[in-house]
C-alpha cells in the first residue's frame, strides 16, 4: 500500500489556538503510519504559516502555541510548497480562520482533498446567528434567541436591554455568533451583568447572539458521513460549574463528568439521534461534525448548535462517542481522511 501525505494544519489566529494544538498532536501520534504520512504545517497566532521543520522543532520543544516566525500565506513559499507535495489537508484549525469557510475555501481554490465539512457548512457552523435562522426555517426545535451587533447596542444600550428583556429574559446567554470552546459566553443573570457580557462577546466579534437558559441535561452526538451519515451513540455533559465553559472543558483542575452512552430512554436517544442527522444535513455537512442539544425534564430535545471541527484529542466528546460505537480512534481519523478523498473524487467528476 502506498502511504498517502496528510498536511496537518493546526494553530491559528482564533482564542482556540492551544485547543487546536492539542488537537493535533493527538491526531499526528494516532494516525495509522502505514496508511498516512503527516506533514505538520503549523499557523501562528498572527497568521503566520510555518514550514513543517519549523512546526516539528516548536512541538519538540514543547511550544504550547506558536508565536513567531514564519511567514504570511502568500509569501510563505516553503509552507505552501509540503502543502503542494500533500494527497489531502487535514485542518483542525479551531474557530476563525479555520473552521469559518476560510481554510476550507483556501484549500478548495488549491485543489486539495480536505477533511471535514466544505466552505457553506462551515461557514454556517461557525455562525450561530445563521446556523439558528437556518434551523428555525427547518423547523428544528431551539431555544429562544436574538441577535444584536455591536454597534447597534453601543448607540443605544438601554434599548438593546430593553429588547433583550421583553424577547429573551433572564437568565440567559451571550456568547460571539462566530466562535468556538466557549471563549467569550456569559451567563447573565440580571440586567446589571449585560453591559460585561457584551464587552467580552464583542471582544472576538461584531455580533453577539443572546439565549433563553434552557434547562436540561446537556447531550452530544458525534455524525460522520457524506452521502449517508451515521450517528454515535450519545454522551451526557456534567459541568462542574452552571455551564460547560472553557474551564469546564479544558483545565486539569475540571470535575465535569461524560457519561457514555448517556443515561436516555431508547426512544429518546433514538429521536435525538435522528435530529442530529437531520440537523447534519439541513446544514450540509459532510465529514464529520459534532451535534449537541439540551434534553429538558418533559424529554424534549433542544437543539444547541453543530461543531464542524471539535476537539479532537484522544479522550474528546468527539472520539470517545465513536469509539464507544465500536470505531476505534486511529480508525476513525483514517475513515475522516477517506471521507475527505471521497467527496473530492466526486466533485471532480463533475
Amino acid at each position: 500500500m502506498v502511504r498517502q501525505r496528510v498536511a496537518v494544519i493546526f494553530g491559528g489566529r482564533s482564542g482556540e489556538h492551544e485547543v487546536s494544538i492539542v488537537s493535533a498532536r493527538s491526531v499526528m501520534q494516532a494516525l495509522d503510519p502505514a496508511r498516512w504520512e503527516v506533514v505538520p504545517i503549523g499557523v501562528t497566532r498572527t497568521g503566520a504559516w510555518l514550514t513543517p521543520e519549523q512546526t516539528l522543532q516548536a512541538l519538540t520543544a514543547g511550544h504550547t502555541a506558536f508565536v513567531g516566525g514564519g511567514a504570511s500565506l502568500l509569501s510563505s513559499t516553503a509552507a505552501l510548497d509540503a502543502l503542494a507535495g500533500c494527497d489531502v489537508a487535514f485542518p483542525l484549525v479551531h474557530g476563525t480562520y479555520g473552521e469559518d469557510g476560510t481554510m476550507q475555501g483556501f484549500l478548495e481554490m488549491a485543489d486539495l482533498p480536505y477533511t471535514g465539512c466544505g466552505v457553506a457548512a462551515s461557514a454556517i457552523g461557525m455562525d450561530k446567528a445563521l446556523m439558528k435562522a437556518l434551523f428555525r426555517e427547518a423547523g428544528i426545535p431551539m431555544a429562544r434567541y436574538a441577535v444584536l451587533r455591536s454597534w447597534e447596542a453601543a448607540a443605544n444600550e438601554d434599548e438593546a436591554r430593553a429588547y433583550i428583556e421583553s424577547t429573551i429574559g433572564y437568565p440567559c446567554y451571550v456568547k460571539p455568533a462566530n466562535g468556538g470552546s466557549s471563549v467569550g459566553i456569559t451567563r447573565v443573570r440580571s440586567r446589571e451583568d449585560l453591559a460585561g457580557a457584551f464587552a467580552a462577546a464583542f471582544a472576538y466579534d461584531d455580533k453577539a447572539v443572546v439565549e433563553e437558559e434552557v434547562r436540561g441535561r446537556e447531550i452530544e452526538c458525534s455524525v460522520l458521513g457524506n452521502e449517508r451519515p451515521e450517528a454515535s451513540i450519545l454522551g451526557e455533559i456534567v459541568p462542574d460549574r452552571d455551564f460547560y465553559d472553557y474551564e469546564s472543558k479544558y483545565s486539569a483542575a475540571s470535575a465535569t463528568k461524560l457519561h457514555i452512552p448517556a443515561p436516555l430512554a431508547g426512544e429518546l436517544a433514538a429521536h435525538v439521534r435522528d435530529l442530529a442527522i437531520r440537523m447534519y444535513s439541513v446544514m450540509g455537512c459532510e465529514g464529520y461534525a459534532r451535534v449537541d442539544f439540551f434534553v429538558t425534564g418533559e424529554g424534549e430535545a433542544i437543539a444547541n448548535e453543530i461543531n464542524t471541527i471539535p476537539g479532537f484529542t484522544s479522550i474528546s466528546m468527539y472520539p470517545k462517542l465513536w469509539e464507544a460505537s465500536g470505531l476505534a480512534y486511529r480508525d476513525l481519523l483514517s475513515r475522516i481522511l477517506e471521507l475527505g478523498l471521497e467527496r473530492h473524487a466526486r466533485r471532480a467528476r463533475r
